[in-house]
């Protein structure tokens, strides 16, 4: 396995596999398959990640097995969250693995370049949101550190998703 910090250049990369992951990890929640293809032309086309990738605050990593990206990672400095009072703040924005690789321990791998490029930030603390239904991710989370410190919702098209945020200590 390999674990790159991604350049503009692989924006299709991120763009495709963000499609397939988040497909594959919520499509069946939509009983409308026309808000979920809404959503990912919105959200993860090439132009708008393409976009993500030249801002500063924004670090993505793409993880390769056998030279296949098969998962990504994001990090955002500076993200503040209304459960934080803390101002200096980072946030776990994304681990998105195929599920044929999940075995792999590419989530891993990927959450720890995340944390090692947190540490090094100015920020104390670093958090993220979670699906609630999503035991397997909770767990990931809670195993390495992460705490519950709020719930939120979150609505694509006509469908609501509960979501937990969780934080973990940087010092």
């Amino acid at each position: 396995m390999q674990i790159v910090e991604a350049s503009v250049r692989e924006a299709t990369y991120i763009a495709l596999l963000a499609r397939f992951t988040f497909t594959e990890t919520f499509g069946h929640y939509f009983k409308d398959k026309t808000d979920l293809e809404n959503y990912l032309q919105q959200t993860f086309n090439v132009k708008k990640l393409r976009n993500s990738l030249t801002k500063p605050n924004n670090i993505f990593w793409l993880a390769y097995i056998d030279d296949l990206p098969v998962g990504y990672g994001k990090l955002k400095l500076n993200s503040p969250s209304h459960f934080i009072t803390d101002k200096n703040v980072c946030q776990l924005q994304k681990i998105y693995v195929l599920k044929d690789f999940l075995s792999k321990k590419v989530g891993l791998a990927l959450q720890t370049k995340i944390l090692e490029r947190a540490v090094s930030s100015p920020a104390q603390k670093i958090w993220l949101s979670v699906l609630k239904s999503n035991e397997r991710a909770i767990q990931f989370y809670k195993k390495n550190g992460f705490e519950t410190i709020g719930d939120h919702n979150f609505q694509i098209g006509q469908e609501h998703f509960k979501f937990q945020a969780m934080a973990k200590n940087l010092r």
